[in-house]
Formats: C-alpha cells, sequence, structure tokens
C-alpha cells in the first residue's frame, strides 16, 4: 500500500496535515499561528525535517533490502513500485533534489572501504539541503546588515511600539465604555437615556437629603452656584464616590453605585443649577461660576420626558 502513494506527496499531505492542527488548536487571532510565535514556525520546520529524514531512512532500508533480494524478487519489487501513482516530471524534480544515483549507476560510486561485507557510496550532499544552507547563509548575512550594521528597529523599539498602540487603543476604548469611568475620565452626561437613568438613582438615594427638586434640606442647595467640594462634573463625581466631609458630610456611594451610575447621577444633579425649587436652602460653601455645566431646566425636563414617554 505505501508504494501506492509516493514519498514526494506523502510528506506534504503529512506535514499540511499536522500544520492545519497546529493552526487550530492554536489561537493567535488575525495572523497564522507560525507568523505570531516563532517558536511554532520552529516546530513546523522540525517536524518537516523529520519527515524527510523518515522518507530517506525508509528508502535506505529499501536499498538494502533489494541488494539481499534475488533477480527475480528484485525485478518484482521495481515492477510493483513502477506500476504506483505516477507524475513523471514532479518525480523527477524529487530526485534531482534527492541528488541520488538510481541503483543501477551505484556501482560508479561505491567506495574501496569494505566493512565485513558493507560497502559505502560517495553520494554528494542533496541538492535541497545544500541549497537551505546557502540560504541561511543569505539570511544570516542580510539579517546582521539590517540589525547591526545599519541599525534597524530592535525588539525593544518593537515593544515600545506595541506599547504605544496599546495605550492609544486603551484611551479610544475608554471614551466609548462608560463603565470604565473615572474622577479623571468622567465628562458631563448630556443624553436623555444617561439623565433620565441619573434621575432615578437621585430619586430613590438622594431625596432624602435633597429634595426632589435640589433645593436641600439635610444636605445642601443644589440649584444655587454655592459649593462645599466643587461644581464642575469631576468634582460632583468624586464626592458622590468619595462621600463628602469627614464626619458631617454624606456617605461614599462607590460601594452601592457602579461608575456609570455614579456619573449618570452626577450629570443629573448639575442639570439643577438655574432652576427654582419651592424651599431653597441658603447658599452654603463658595460661589462657582462655570458656564459649561449649566443646562437649561425645560431642555433637560423635556429630554426625560421624551425617553420616560
Amino acid at each position: 500500500m505505501r508504494n501506492l502513494v509516493p514519498s514526494w506527496i506523502r510528506v506534504p499531505i503529512v506535514f499540511f496535515i499536522i500544520f492545519g492542527a497546529v493552526e487550530f488548536f492554536i489561537d493567535s487571532g488575525e495572523k497564522p499561528a507560525f507568523v505570531e510565535y516563532p517558536m511554532v514556525m520552529l516546530f513546523l520546520l522540525l517536524v518537516l525535517l523529520i519527515l524527510i529524514a523518515i522518507e530517506a531512512i525508509i528508502g535506505a532500508l529499501e536499498n538494502v533490502m533489494l541488494h539481499k533480494l534475488d533477480e527475480a524478487a528484485k525485478a518484482r519489487f521495481l515492477a510493483e513500485k513502477e506500476s504506483s501513482v505516477k507524475f513523471t516530471w514532479l518525480k523527477e524534480t524529487y530526485t534531482k533534489l534527492l541528488g541520488q544515483k538510481p541503483i543501477e549507476e551505484e556501482g560508479e560510486i561505491i567506495l574501496d572501504h569494505n566493512y565485513d561485507g558493507i560497502k559505502e557510496l560517495d553520494n554528494n550532499l542533496p541538492p535541497w539541503w545544500l541549497y537551505g544552507f546557502y540560504i541561511t547563509i543569505i539570511f544570516g548575512a542580510v539579517y546582521l546588515l539590517r540589525y547591526h550594521v545599519f541599525s534597524g528597529p530592535s525588539q525593544i523599539d518593537e515593544l515600545e511600539t506595541e506599547l504605544a498602540e496599546a495605550k492609544i487603543a486603551i484611551e479610544a476604548y475608554k471614551k466609548t465604555a462608560k463603565d470604565l469611568v473615572d474622577v479623571n475620565t468622567v465628562t458631563q452626561l448630556t443624553e436623555a437615556s444617561d439623565l433620565s437613568a441619573g434621575k432615578s438613582i437621585f430619586d430613590t438615594n438622594c431625596v432624602a437629603c435633597h429634595m426632589a427638586d435640589g433645593g436641600g434640606g439635610i444636605g445642601p442647595n443644589l440649584t444655587d452656584k454655592h459649593w462645599i467640594l466643587g461644581g464642575d462634573i469631576k468634582s460632583v463625581f468624586k464626592t458622590v464616590s468619595e462621600g463628602g466631609r469627614s464626619g458631617k458630610g454624606m456617605i461614599a456611594w462607590k460601594t452601592q453605585l457602579k461608575p456609570l451610575e455614579i456619573a449618570q447621577v452626577s450629570s443629573y444633579v448639575l442639570t439643577f443649577q438655574g432652576t427654582t425649587p419651592a424651599n431653597p436652602k441658603a447658599p452654603e460653601g463658595d460661589l462657582v461660576i462655570d458656564e459649561s455645566v449649566e443646562t437649561p431646566a425645560e431642555t433637560v425636563t423635556d429630554s426625560i420626558q421624551t425617553t420616560t414617554n
């Protein structure tokens, strides 16, 4: 059965089966595994060399066996081998790459050495091996010139480039990932869905101290321009997250609310600016004027009503 499939077909088939298995089991993202991981390439090259070596050993054993057969058995074996699948030009190319002499011409390259009847052939190095060796020399010379003479990018340079790209990607992701917001990246949310969610959080957790209209009770008035711990979005976010003044301010909500929820309720708190509560509490803290946080009450109310409806 082995003679029905020549070695020059067997080797690529087995190699690509192993190659496909490696690509299937190793998750390398968009790039092929042998590109992403150099060790995979070395492994595949080792597998290819082993397959070629096995075929060479099998071929050598067949030659030894042929020498021990009588003429009739040898003729039958060669006839069976010749009747196998034929691709003449490929077979001839494969034979040339091996650099072997036909069995009929081996007498021309037999050395004079004779050890207990074992004779040695003076074969040349296989051309595929020789050319591969030349290629490694050329590759080594080009690599030397590129990276050690002309100062090509080193692994440290590649690492720094990848880190810079990763940092840019992280910052871009943070801009769209609201759940990753923190006091340094928070911005005032203006979408109706966010303000509506902020109103729900405020009505559930903040009304008891600040009143539903933000006029203040136990807590300070949120409608005037006076702030105890700052009136911009970052300051309000930090106050809600970390709590107010030690011993007499509100609790820290970071253990009960997610960062996105804190950003939503903080943005909603800022919409009280410029409104008129029923029973406003006297101003507390410092006067802070920040036009960027002012939102007309009518616009906010319309946005929330639109979302609710």
